[in-house]
């Protein structure tokens, strides 16, 4: 099985990239603080950034690689390359005038997006107006990038594509550490860095589709019928992916009425988003081209080939998950607070992270179970039920925040409640369409990892209680605390997972024979 090798080239440069993401936001935190223009950049990356998910990563992904790798697997490479020809003249078509258009309309979009700014402090408004409509240009190429990793991992080919996002993160830690003063204040030098490495990371991809033979070329745009088919299947997509999306505008929505917690959120979603980023999307990405080929080949191996991406998944997110609730505010802490983000800062954002946390599976389970529809040609199902999980959100947050009195930690629990609902939903008509059946293996050893993951969490709360003067204390006493409660947390799970037979030695080695014996 090529999956875990797959997801572990996914992982390491997913891992690479987070931890230079990392250093970004540390950076940032510390030159910009929580409160005032660093609001006004968030608001602004997250509106190229929100399309970018949704058209790039998100729908565009799912209808093109089933198809790509359809095309490459029956038909030969060279009618794959003619399909992605097209496919590529129409989307740089559709989003050039998209661009030019939201670029002329911007201030109204962002009376939508960031309505808190424009009533209670209008001078932010106009500083998120500008940035980002210089941010706006890395979504044009962020869909041309998301177009070329698919054709790269529709030919296993993982790693390219996997680190181009760690040149938005060089770019941007550069700036700071550099070019800040060069600029009216650092957000206006991150908004053109941001647009920088979007051209850069076009520039790689195109680099490594050519060394391939899998170069791209502009022709006239034609709809033919192999796009309207493509433009069919995205559909659905757009709108499932919109009601993800729409979720993370919910909060950026409310957040800016509430000053400070549009950047309380955006670092405690940084956070949770590494070890989503390391498992949920390395391994739906590895997943999607592999189910895709498999259901054309061995209808009957998908099933043990999504149970076994189930498990591995769980394997790796449950502890994290255990890991981030109980010890959020020395995370944050240790990562953050510095410079201008003061201790209530660190204190705030770690609460919405513990909270955040709680949604950790649910968000990688939906990785990897949407990709058992998106094979199939199904886009409708998964955007049902994102509708669904959009409405719950829609409805719970505002209610939490103001009525039920919660604050602006309803925000991150709407969200993990939206998204536990989500994945039942997939799970449940997976199951029910016979595409999904959990066999003795993954009933057997999913309680066990779920308890390993409490028993670690037992020891890591208290081990951060002990060490917190060193975990608040100077930056190498906090560095060299957290990395020992780290790998002291790891050494307990993998104890725990052996003694209680939750996963042992033998069975990733053996995952990784049949990888190796099948690539």
């Amino acid at each position: 099985m090529k999956l875990l090798r797959s997801s572990a080239v996914v992982a390491f440069w997913t891992l690479a990239s987070r931890i230079l993401g990392f250093i970004r936001d540390i950076l940032l935190a510390r030159y910009l603080g929580a409160v005032g223009v660093v609001e006004a950049f968030i608001v602004a990356f997250r509106f190229p950034n929100m399309f970018r998910r949704l058209v790039a990563e998100g729908a565009f992904a799912a209808a093109f690689v089933p198809l790509f790798s359809k095309q490459l697997e029956r038909d030969g490479k060279e009618r794959a390359m003619l399909f992605a020809d097209q496919v590529f003249s129409v989307l740089v078509l559709i989003l050039t005038v998209f661009t030019v258009f939201a670029e002329v309309f911007m201030p109204q979009v962002l009376l939508v997006v960031a309505p808190g700014f424009s009533t209670e402090r209008p001078e932010l408004f106009d500083t998120a107006v500008l940035l980002a409509r210089l941010t706006l240009p890395y979504l044009l190429c962020m869909a041309i990038v998301a177009m070329m990793s698919g054709m790269l991992n529709s030919s296993y080919r993982f790693a390219a594509a996997a680190a181009a996002p760690i040149l938005l993160n060089v770019t941007l830690i550069l700036g700071l550490l550099f070019a800040k003063e060069w600029f009216t204040t650092p957000a206006h030098m991150l908004a053109w860095g941001v647009t920088i490495s979007g051209i850069g990371q076009y520039l790689w991809l195109a680099w490594s589709c050519r060394r391939v033979g899998l170069d791209l070329r502009l022709r006239w745009p034609k709809f033919t019928p192999a796009i309207r088919r493509l433009i069919k299947l995205m559909v659905p997509g757009l709108i499932s992916g919109g009601m993800t999306q729409m979720n993370i505008l919910i909060g950026t929505i409310i957040g800016t009425f509430l000053t400070g917690v549009v950047t309380y959120i955006h670092f405690a979603d940084r956070v949770y988003q590494f070890p989503l980023g390391m498992v949920g999307i390395a391994i739906g990405t590895a997943l999607l081209p592999e189910l895709s080929r498999t259901l054309q080949t061995d209808k009957a191996r998908a099933n043990t080939v999504l149970n076994r991406a189930i498990e591995l998944a769980m394997l790796l997110i449950l502890p994290a998950t255990a890991a981030l609730v109980v010890i959020a505010l020395p995370i944050i802490t240790v990562m953050f607070q510095y410079g201008r983000f003061t201790a209530d800062a660190a204190e705030l954002t770690a609460g919405a992270l513990a909270v955040f946390a709680t949604g950790l599976p649910a968000f990688v389970l939906i990785k990897v179970l949407s990709p058992a529809f998106f094979a199939r040609h199904d886009t409708r199902s998964p955007m049902i039920y994102a509708i669904i999980s959009m409405v719950v959100n829609i409805v719970l947050s505002p209610l939490l925040v103001w009525p039920l009195g919660v604050g602006y930690l309803g925000i991150p629990i709407a969200t993990s409640v939206a998204a536990w609902i989500n994945t039942a939903l997939l799970a449940w008509f997976l199951v029910r369409r016979g595409h999904l059946s959990p066999d003795d293996r993954l009933r057997r050893v999913l309680p066990r990892l779920a308890l390993a993951s409490l028993v670690m969490a037992g020891v890591l709360w208290p081990a951060a209680e002990v060490l917190w003067p060193w975990l608040s204390g100077a930056i190498w006493q906090r560095i060299l605390s957290m990395l020992a409660v780290i790998f002291g947390g790891v050494a307990v799970y993998g104890a725990s997972c052996i003694v209680l037979r939750a996963a042992s030695i033998s069975d990733v080695k053996g995952m990784l024979g049949r990888s190796r014996a099948q690539t």
